[in-house]
C-alpha cells in the first residue's frame, strides 16, 4: 500500500513537471525569451561595448532624464512624458509638450521600461535604438522643443554638470548634444523589469498560478504571440489592420512608416500603461485584447477568453528598479534662461 502510494505520488509529479516544461518549451517555441536571472546576463544584453555603461554614467543620465532644463521653456522633462512613477508613461492619449501641446498625430507616449529590449523606437520605427531615439523628443516642436545648441549650452553652463562629465567620460570630454542624449540612453538600458512570468521561464515552476498559466496558453494559441515575441514581448515592426479595420483608425492621422509597419509596444507592465494603441483610444486592457483579435488576428475573443488572457497579462507586471529622485545641480549666470513662448 505504502509502494501504491510513493509511486502514485511519483507519477503526479512527474505529471506536473512535464505539464510546466511542456509550456515553457511552447513559449520558447513561441518566441517568447525570459529576462535572464544573472545581472552579467541581462549587461551582455543592453550594454554597449563602444559606450559601456557605468555607474557615473547611469548617475549623471538619471539627472539629465530628470532635468527639465533639457527642455526649452525649463518645465518638461523625459520623465515628464514617461513619468518612471507611473509605468513608465503619461497617462494621457496624447502626448503633451512645448506649450500644451498635443501632439500633432495623436501619439501616445510608449513605456520606456525595458525599451533596451526594443528592435526599433518611435511607433514608425525611425530609430534603431535609445541613444538615437534621445535625441528626437528634446528637439522636438511640439515636446521639448530644445535645439542642440541651447541644450549644449545649458549643460555646459552647468559647473557640477561639467565636472560629472568629466567623471564619466575623462577630462577630454567633448558635452555635446549626441554626448548629453546618449548618456539619458544609458541610464534608460536600465529600466528592465523582471517579472513573475521570468521567474517561471527561469524555472519557478509556482511562479504563475494555474489561471495564469491557462491564460498563458490561450495567449499563444490564439495568435497573440505572433507579433508581442521576443524578451520584450513587443519592440518590433509589424503590420497593422492585418485582419480589420481597428476601431479608432480615425483617432489622429498616423499610418505607420512607409510600409505601413508600426511597432508593437510591448506587453510588460501592461497594466501600467492605459491608454492603449498608438493614439490611446483604448482604455481597457479587455478591450484592447478583443481588438487585437479582430484587427490583428481576424477572429472575434469572447469577454470569458479575454478575461483569461488578461490574467495572464497582469503576471507581466516586474520589479521595477529603485529610482531616488536625483538633486539636480544648480544653474549659473551663464545658463540660458527659459522660454516657455510658442
Amino acid at each position: 500500500m505504502q509502494i501504491s502510494k510513493v509511486l502514485s505520488l511519483c507519477a503526479l509529479s512527474a505529471t506536473v513537471v512535464f505539464g510546466a516544461n511542456t509550456l515553457v518549451d511552447k513559449v520558447k517555441q513561441n518566441g517568447i525569451e525570459a529576462i535572464p536571472v544573472s545581472q552579467l546576463e541581462v549587461l551582455k544584453l543592453i550594454d554597449d561595448p563602444k559606450d559601456p555603461i557605468t555607474t557615473a554614467k547611469v548617475e549623471l543620465g538619471k539627472k539629465l532624464y530628470f532635468d527639465p532644463r533639457m527642455s526649452r521653456s525649463s518645465i518638461i522633462s523625459c520623465n515628464t512624458c514617461h513619468n518612471l512613477a507611473t509605468g513608465g508613461t503619461d497617462g494621457v492619449s496624447a502626448a503633451i509638450g512645448h506649450g500644451w501641446t498635443a501632439n500633432p498625430h495623436h501619439l501616445n507616449s510608449p513605456t520606456v521600461y525595458n525599451s533596451a529590449f526594443f528592435k526599433a523606437q518611435f511607433w514608425d520605427g525611425r530609430s534603431p535604438h535609445l541613444a538615437d531615439q534621445a535625441q528626437g523628443p528634446v528637439q522636438a516642436g511640439p515636446e521639448m522643443a530644445a535645439p542642440p545648441k541651447l541644450v549644449e549650452e545649458r549643460i555646459n553652463s552647468i559647473p557640477a554638470y561639467v565636472e560629472e562629465f568629466k567623471g564619466a567620460y575623462g577630462d577630454n570630454v567633448k558635452i555635446s548634444f549626441e554626448k548629453i542624449t546618449s548618456t539619458i540612453a544609458i541610464f534608460e538600458k536600465t529600466l528592465v523589469t523582471p517579472s513573475r512570468f521570468d521567474d517561471f521561464l527561469n524555472g519557478n515552476e509556482n511562479a504563475l498560478s494555474k489561471a495564469e498559466k491557462e491564460g498563458l496558453e490561450l495567449f499563444m494559441d490564439k495568435g497573440c504571440a505572433s507579433c508581442h515575441n521576443g524578451i520584450a514581448l513587443g519592440g518590433t515592426m509589424q503590420p497593422f489592420q492585418v485582419a480589420g479595420k481597428y476601431k479608432f483608425a480615425q483617432v489622429g492621422d498616423f499610418v505607420g512608416d512607409k510600409n505601413g509597419l508600426v511597432k508593437t509596444p510591448t506587453l510588460r507592465n501592461i497594466t501600467e500603461t492605459a491608454p492603449y494603441f498608438h493614439n490611446g483610444a483604448i482604455w481597457t486592457l479587455k478591450d484592447a485584447i478583443k481588438e487585437m483579435g479582430s484587427t490583428q488576428l481576424g477572429i472575434t475573443i469572447t469577454d470569458a477568453d479575454s478575461a483569461k488572457i488578461e490574467t495572464f497579462l497582469k503576471a507581466l507586471k516586474g520589479r521595477k528598479p529603485v529610482v531616488i529622485y536625483p538633486e539636480l545641480p544648480e544653474s549659473s549666470e551663464k545658463t540660458p534662461k527659459p522660454d516657455a513662448k510658442l
